[in-house]
């Protein structure tokens, strides 16, 4: 249930975590196999409360575009490449781009049909 929320655990946190299991306590080192596994289920639980939000909501009768406002509010979609090629041509018109902007322009460019 990704949903593009973007959660980012603090380093330390997923240290103490890995510690706690396998080494008793004793400070080790992360690896990116543990920080994905811990994201992911952070991401999971986020989604499962959300949801059960979203169906308290529903429950108590409040009008149906308030869960799906809250849903909508707390996962919402990431920009197209064509809205961030869009963003990224303000910028060149406002004299504030830079090479990521262009970066994005091109991607969006490359991915038109011929």
């Amino acid at each position: 249930m990704d949903q593009s929320l973007s959660i980012t655990l603090p380093p330390d946190l997923v240290q103490q975590w890995v510690a706690e299991i396998w080494h008793e306590g004793t400070p080790v080192r992360v690896s990116l196999s543990d920080e994905h596994i811990a994201t992911r289920a952070a991401q999971w639980g986020a989604d499962q409360e959300l949801e059960a939000c979203c169906d308290w909501i529903r429950e108590q009768g409040y009008h149906p575009s308030v869960p799906r406002d809250l849903h909508a509010d707390r996962r919402p979609k990431p920009p197209s490449l064509k809205e961030r090629a869009l963003q990224a041509w303000a910028c060149v018109e406002a004299g504030t781009d830079d090479q990521t902007a262009m970066a994005v322009i091109r991607r969006a460019l490359e991915a038109l049909p011929e």
